[in-house]
Formats: C-alpha cells, structure tokens, sequence
C-alpha cells in the first residue's frame, strides 16, 4: 500500500477545503516546542508557507535537500513543496501561511511578489529588511488575536512582509522574467502531467502552435515544452520515492505509467539513477 506523502493546511492538521484568502501566523515555538522542535517531512498542496527565524537555528530539508539556516532568516516554502523543519530549542520566529490565491495581489507578471512566492529558496536577512520583516510580522500575531476571516489589514500586512523579502532577492535577468503565456503552460502541466498529454493539447489549449510554444520555453527556459513535462514527473516521482514507501511499480502507476520497466528506464535516464536505487536511499 502506498503512503502518500503527508499533506495538511497547518502541521498535523487535516488538508481539506480552506477559503480562499485564508493566512495565518504562529510562532514558531507554538507548534514545533508540541514535536520536540522538528516539524516533519510533509507538502501543502494549495499553500505556501514563509519561515522567519529571528534568533537561533533551523535545519530545513527542501525537496530532499537540506541546509542549516541562523537567524536572522527566512523560508519561502512553495506550494506542493516537501519540506520539514528542525529548530534548536528556544529558536524564535514565526510561521506565515498564505492560500496560493495570494498572488492574485500582485500587479503583473513581472511583479516581483510572484517570483519571490513561485521561487522560493532560503536566504539571510539584512538588518533593514530584518526590522521591518519582524514588525510586520508581530503585528499580525498582534491583529490575529482579534481575527476576523479575511480581513484586509492582515491581507495588506501579509503582502508588505512578502515584498519587504521579495525587495532583498536577486533580481531576474530580463530573459529569464517569466511570460504570461509560459505560467499558464505550467499551470496546465501541474494539472496534466499524471495523464501524459501531447504536446498538441497544450498547444491547443493555449492558442498557440506546437512550434511556438516550442520556441517560448526554449527562449525563457533553455529546454523543449517536452522536458518541462517530464521534469515535473521526474519531480514528483523522486518525492514519492524518498519520502513514502511506495515501490517503483506503485510509483508508475501513481504517475500513469503503464509499464513500470518503461518507467525505471525514463526515471534512470531523467535522473541517472534506478527507482531501486533512489529507494534504497
């Protein structure tokens, strides 16, 4: 039997249907100091989640990889992201959680909130972006006592801490901006990729030629529309792989294989590595 890789709305509680616009905040000791200081390995499928640790320690694994992180310092944990937290004891911070709606805050494509939302990662905060990030941040603590569902000061309170981070990111070569048309052929990939569709269905569905959707993410994304697809697989496979106890046949057919040795040979090739292998891991 597989056991899929846990997923909630906040840790350790159960991932049905939330609102859109639902936000939260917490310390970071209120829920990890319950688990010994280690939030485990889990995903949230419609969330993205901002750790700011303002004194002490976190190791935090993302997508198999882990990194020590003091403080201060932030997370941006991007939805459908496998993740898991483990804190010195005593380390302070807070927790943001945000529905993925949250980016419809944003004034564009080349809004910088989206990337920063989208992308994710780990970095220091500078002094500057480290008071106003904790002011922010306590102030919505502070309004979360009195909550009201939705209400629009924790909203605009969410969206100056995000763009006080996104402010003190790298910014992006102009080439590597992301196009509408790109977003929504990822969008359609995140909702297709288990049924294998043919390059022609997301053409179509983008009005657009194969060819010209072709030369779109060769421009902005150095590879072919295929790879995009079968990166994701890869992506998803390599989750259920090292974080569940899914076999490689479990695994091919959770992905829409239907042969699994036709599945180890993509994986091998995608990876360099056999399903075996990455289990055995």
């Amino acid at each position: 039997m597989l056991t899929a890789i846990p997923t909630y709305a906040l840790y350790g509680e159960g991932a049905g249907q939330t609102p859109g616009g639902f936000a939260h905040i917490e310390t970071i000791a209120e829920r990890s100091a319950l688990h010994d200081w280690e939030i485990g390995i889990h995903r949230h499928d419609h969330f993205v989640q901002v750790l700011l640790v303002e004194e002490g320690h976190a190791e935090v694994t993302l997508e198999g990889a882990s990194v020590g992180l003091e403080g201060p310092g932030r997370v941006i944990v991007p939805a459908a992201a496998v993740h898991g937290f483990r804190f010195r004891e005593g380390t302070r911070g807070f927790v943001l959680t945000l529905s993925t709606d949250f980016s419809t805050r944003s004034t564009g494509p080349a809004d910088p909130l989206l990337a920063a939302l989208a992308r994710g990662g780990l970095a220091p905060l500078p002094p500057q972006a480290t008071v106003r990030a904790f002011w922010l941040a306590r102030e919505m603590l502070d309004l979360q006592q009195q909550w009201q569902e939705q209400d629009p000061l924790f909203l605009a309170l969410a969206e100056a801490l995000i763009r006080t981070l996104a402010m003190h990111e790298p910014e992006a070569a102009p080439q590597a901006r992301q196009d509408r048309r790109l977003d929504r052929f990822r969008q359609l990939v995140e909702l297709h990729y288990r049924q294998h569709r043919s390059l022609d269905f997301y053409a179509d569905a983008l009005g657009m030629t194969r060819r010209t959707l072709t030369r779109l993410t060769t421009a902005r994304l150095g590879c072919t529309p295929l790879d995009v697809v079968h990166r994701r697989l890869t992506l998803e496979a390599h989750r259920l792989l090292r974080f569940t106890n899914a076999t490689g046949t479990q695994v091919a057919a959770e992905l829409g294989f239907d042969d699994p040795s036709y599945f180890s040979r993509f994986y091998q090739r995608m990876t360099g590595r056999r399903p075996i292998d990455e289990r055995r891991r």
